[in-house]
C-alpha cells in the first residue's frame, strides 16, 4: 500500500509541476491536471504491477475418510464419520492398496501413510475422518501428519469372543494327523460360561474341546483331527467357537485349508544310510513345510523308515516317491526311484555312473550367483569342517554352481554343488560327502547347513506344479478384505491368463493379471472357491469372515487441527481490468479537457 502512494503522490506533483510551472496555466488547468494525475497514476501502477494480499474463496477440503473394517465393527461409527465427511468436503476412503467407492467400509487394512501424501500433493485443506485405529501411525512423518486436520470417531468396544489365532499344516499324509494351534481372546470384559472349539468339515463335525476363558484374558490351544476323518485331497477346516453368544460372529470362525496326500511331500531315499542322510532328514524335519518321510536300505531290497527304523515294504516306498514333490536321492536305491513325478530332484551320488570319490580333505568356498547363494551370506565357509570326499561331474550348459571345493585348499576349484532347471523340473546334484559335519560341530557352521537345506528344498520345490498349473496361491486362506495373491510358476515370463471361479455366487469367469514380479491379486467376497486355469490345473481358496480390523486395536490418532497455515492468495495491478479503464479514461478526459482550452 505504500509503494502504491507514492505512485499515486509522484504522478500528482509531476501532473502539477506541468501544468502550473512549464505551462503556467493557472486555476484553468485544474480539471487536464487531475485528468493525468490519474492516468499517471494508473500507469505507474502497472507498470510496476503492484500486488496486495487478498482473502479469496477458499478451496473445498479433501476429505480421506477411514474405509477399514473396523469403521464397521460393533461400536463402530460408520455412518456418523460418513455424513460428517460429506459435510466437510470431497471424499476419498482410505484404508489399503486400493481404493473403494462402497457405501460400507469394507477394507481391510488401516493405512493412512499413502492416502494422506497423494492428497497432501493437491495443495487443498486436508481433513482425516478415523476411529483412531491407524496401523502406520508411527510411520507418518509429523510433518506431513501436520498438514491435515483429524477428526476421531473412536469406537466404543463391546464385548466379544474371538478366535484370533489359528495355525496349522498346509499338506500332511495320509494316516497323519491334522495339528491345529489355536488362540482365542476376551475382549471387553467378555465372560463366556461354556464355550468350547468346533472343528467341521464338508458339514461334519470331525473334532472338538473344551477351552477355559476367564473374563478379558486369552487362550491357547492344540487340537488334533484324524487326516482319516477328512479323507483325501484338499480341505477347507471350519474352526468356529460354540457357547460364545457376542454381537460379531464374524470373529467366532476361522478357515485353515489343508491338502491330505496319499504320500508324503518330501521323500528321501538313501541307499545305502550314513551320517549325511541322518543328519539331512532331521533337519529337512525341521526346516521343511511339507511333510518329510526317510526311507533307508539296509541291505538287499528291505527298507526301514528312518524315524522309528520299522521295516517298510519296497512297494510302499515306490508310491512315495513316485506321489513326492521334492524326491532326495542318497546313492543308488535302483528302480524304487524309477517314474517319480517330482517337480524337484536332489541327488546326492556316490560313484553308481562309475566313476569312483576322491578322498582327502576338500575345503570348500561359496559362489557368487546362484539361487541359494544366500544362504552363505557372510559366512567363513572355507573355514567350516571339510568334506571328506569329492565326486567327480561336470556341470551342463546352463547349470548353475553354488559350492566349489579344492582339496587341501591347493589346486584347481571342482564343482561341489550344482543345480538345473529342464522343463518344469529342477534338480541339485552334491558333489561332497561329510557335509553332516557342518551341523554336528554347531555354531556358524551348523545354521549354515539349515540354512543351506532349507534354501535348496525351497528352491526345488519352486518349480511348475502340473496339478495347480501355471500359478499357485502364496497363501490360499486370507482375511476378509484382503487379496489373493497368486505367483507365477510356469515356464518363461508371466502372462494374463484366464481363469473360472466356481463359489457361492456361482461359476464366473476372470483373468489374473501379473505384474513385472510375476504376481496377480484377485479380490472376492468371503466364501469358498474352487479355481481352474484354461490351460489345466487349479485348486481351492477361501476368504475368511474373520479380519484383524474387527478387533480393538489401540487408539494411535487423536483429534487435532492443521498446524501449517495456507499461504494468503495475491493478486497484482495487472490483474485489475478496471485499472486499464480509469488509465484510458483519465486520458481521454485530459485529452477534451485541453482541446477546450486551445491546447494540443
Amino acid at each position: 500500500m505504500l509503494a502504491a502512494g507514492l505512485v499515486v503522490l509522484l504522478a500528482a506533483g509531476l501532473a502539477a509541476f506541468t501544468y502550473l510551472v512549464l505551462e503556467r496555466l493557472g486555476p484553468r488547468a485544474w480539471m487536464p491536471l487531475v485528468a493525468r494525475a490519474i492516468a499517471w497514476s494508473a500507469i505507474g501502477l502497472l507498470i510496476l504491477n503492484i500486488s496486495c494480499p487478498v482473502p479469496g474463496s477458499p478451496e473445498r477440503p479433501l476429505v480421506l475418510l477411514d474405509g477399514s473394517l473396523s469403521m464397521g465393527a460393533p461400536g463402530g461409527r460408520w455412518a456418523e464419520a460418513r455424513d460428517s465427511a460429506r459435510r466437510a468436503g470431497d471424499v476419498r476412503t482410505f484404508g489399503d492398496e486400493r481404493g473403494s467407492n462402497d457405501t460400507m467400509p469394507t477394507l481391510g487394512r488401516s493405512l493412512l501413510r499413502p492416502a494422506l501424501a497423494a492428497a497432501a500433493a493437491s495443495d487443498r485443506p486436508v481433513v482425516v475422518v478415523t476411529d483412531g485405529e491407524i496401523a502406520d501411525a508411527p510411520d507418518i512423518p509429523a510433518e506431513l501428519l501436520g498438514r491435515a486436520s483429524v477428526e476421531v470417531l473412536a469406537r466404543q468396544p463391546r464385548p466379544d469372543i474371538a478366535l484370533v489365532g489359528l495355525g496349522g499344516p498346509s499338506r500332511v499324509t495320509a494316516g497323519d494327523s491334522i495339528v491345529l494351534d489355536i488362540e482365542a481372546r476376551a475382549i471387553a470384559g467378555a465372560a463366556p460360561e461354556s464355550l468350547s472349539v468346533e472343528v467341521r468339515s464338508g458339514g461334519k463335525t470331525v473334532a472338538s474341546r473344551r477351552l477355559d476363558l476367564s473374563a478379558g484374558a486369552g487362550a491357547k490351544a492344540r487340537l488334533a483331527v484324524s487326516s482319516g476323518a477328512v479323507g483325501a485331497g484338499d480341505h477347507v477346516l471350519r474352526v468356529s467357537l460354540a457357547g460364545a453368544g457376542d454381537d460379531e460372529p464374524r470373529t467366532d470362525t476361522r478357515l485353515h485349508l489343508v491338502t491330505v496326500a496319499p504320500t508324503p511331500g518330501v521323500v528321501l531315499l538313501a541307499a545305502p544310510a550314513d551320517w549325511d542322510s541322518r543328519f539331512l532328514y532331521r533337519t529337512l524335519r525341521d526346516v521343511a513345510q511339507l511333510p518329510v518321510r526317510g526311507y533307508a536300505r539296509i541291505d538287499g531290497d528291505r527298507w526301514r523308515s528312518m524315524s522309528d527304523l520299522s521295516a517298510v515294504g519296497a512297494e510302499r516306498v515306490r508310491q512315495a516317491a513316485r506321489g513326492a514333490d521334492l524326491l532326495i536321492l542318497k546313492g543308488d536305491p535302483g528302480p524304487t526311484a524309477q517314474g517319480s513325478n517330482a517337480r524337484g530332484i536332489w541327488r546326492w551320488p556316490s560313484g553308481e555312473a562309475g566313476a569312483s570319490p576322491i578322498p582327502g580333505d576338500w575345503y570348500l568356498s561359496s559362489v557368487e550367483v546362484s539361487p541359494i547363494t544366500g544362504a552363505f551370506l557372510g559366512q567363513p565357509v572355507d573355514s567350516f569342517p571339510p568334506a571328506t570326499q569329492l565326486m567327480p561331474v561336470e556341470p551342463r550348459p546352463g547349470d548353475w554352481t553354488a559350492l566349489t571345493a579344492r582339496l587341501g585348499r591347493r589346486g584347481a576349484a571342482r564343482p561341489a554343488v550344482t543345480g538345473r532347471q529342464e522343463g518344469g523340473v529342477r534338480s541339485v546334484t552334491v558333489a561332497a560327502d561329510g557335509l553332516w559335519r557342518w551341523a554336528f560341530r554347531g555354531g556358524s557352521s551348523e545354521q549354515s547347513y539349515r540354512t543351506w537345506v532349507a534354501s535348496t528344498a525351497s528352491w526345488l520345490l519352486g518349480g511348475a506344479d502340473s496339478a495347480r498349473g501355471l500359478a499357485s496361491p502364496i497363501r490360499p486362506v486370507v482375511q476378509q478384505g484382503r487379496p489373493l495373491i497368486f505367483e507365477w510358476t510356469g515356464r518363461g515370463s508371466a502372462v494374463s491368463s484366464p481363469v473360472v471361479w466356481t463359489g457361492p455366487g456361482g461359476p464366473r469367469s476372470d483373468t489374473l493379471r501379473f505384474d513385472g514380479a510375476g504376481r496377480a491379486s484377485v479380490r472376492l467376497p468371503p466364501g469358498e472357491y474352487r479355481y481352474r486355469f484354461e490351460g489345466g490345473g487349479g485348486g481351492l481358496v477361501a476368504v475368511e469372515e474373520y479380519s484383524d480390523e474387527l478387533i480393538p486395536s489401540p487408539v494411535t490418532l487423536t483429534s487435532r487441527t492443521a498446524r501449517v497455515p495456507r499461504p494468503q492468495g495475491r493478486t497484482a495491478a495487472r490483474d485489475w481490468l478496471w485499472l486499464f479503464g480509469i488509465c484510458v479514461a483519465a486520458l481521454s478526459v485530459e485529452w477534451l479537457a485541453r482541446r477546450r482550452l486551445g491546447l494540443r
